[in-house]
């Protein structure tokens, strides 16, 4: 008599395991490519983990706006408060969830501060109005009302009216540079499948499958 809890063996092949051979890389646009044609919002959302100076954590989702071997990029204001702890304390974990697919990524690497020329041409990409709001906004600073972040967004517009919005200097980007990546991959009876990747040295890897 086979144990209640025994594990049919098909469920457990519904999806392929990880590929130790992979380069995270790689592997990563290949799951991002999978997440872009199955996730019905913002498949390049992520949660950006920063900490403080006193080694209080803190967590929020933004975008992803660019992925190479050079890092993982993302903008913001420099005053607020990920801007703040990113340029005190830069180092940083990135965690991207696709719930349509099951799967998810972690990344922790060291960060650095775009260069004014990549965030000039990310900036001027931005829709006029998300331009505006970037110079009224003082991103994480207490706010008396809506009305008064209202009325500096109608004074912004009106300075700018017909012409172009330039970049404000408190607005830029980061670039993580990952020096770990973790896949995971959900399997029936959370039997998952995960497998990590350390950096060693410049250009190499270890990586080890993980108990889930």
């Amino acid at each position: 008599m086979s144990h209640p809890e025994s594990i049919p063996q098909q469920d457990t092949e519904k999806q392929p395991l990880i590929d130790l051979s992979a380069d995270p890389f790689d592997l990563f646009t290949a799951w991002m490519k999978d997440a872009e044609a199955s996730e019905p919002n913002d498949p390049n959302a992520m949660t950006l983990a920063t900490v403080s100076p006193e080694g209080r954590p803190s967590a929020r989702i933004i975008l992803l706006k660019g992925a190479d071997r050079r890092g993982f990029c993302f903008y913001t204001n420099l005053e607020s408060r990920k801007g703040r702890e990113l340029t005190a304390t830069p180092v940083a974990a990135l965690l991207f969830h696709w719930k349509s697919l099951r799967r998810q990524i972690r990344i922790e690497g060291t960060v650095t501060p775009v260069t004014t020329e990549e965030a000039d041409a990310y900036f001027a990409t931005r829709r006029r109005l998300s331009q505006i709001g970037a110079i009224a906004s003082d991103q994480s600073r207490p706010l008396p009302d809506r009305a008064t972040f209202e009325k500096r967004i109608h004074e912004t517009e009106e300075k700018y009216a017909g012409q172009e919005v330039p970049r404000p200097a408190n607005w830029s980007g980061f670039r993580l540079l990952p020096d770990r990546f973790e896949f995971w991959q959900d399997r029936p009876y959370r039997l998952h499948d995960r497998a990590i990747w350390v950096r060693h040295g410049m250009d190499g890897w270890d990586v080890t499958r993980l108990y889930p």
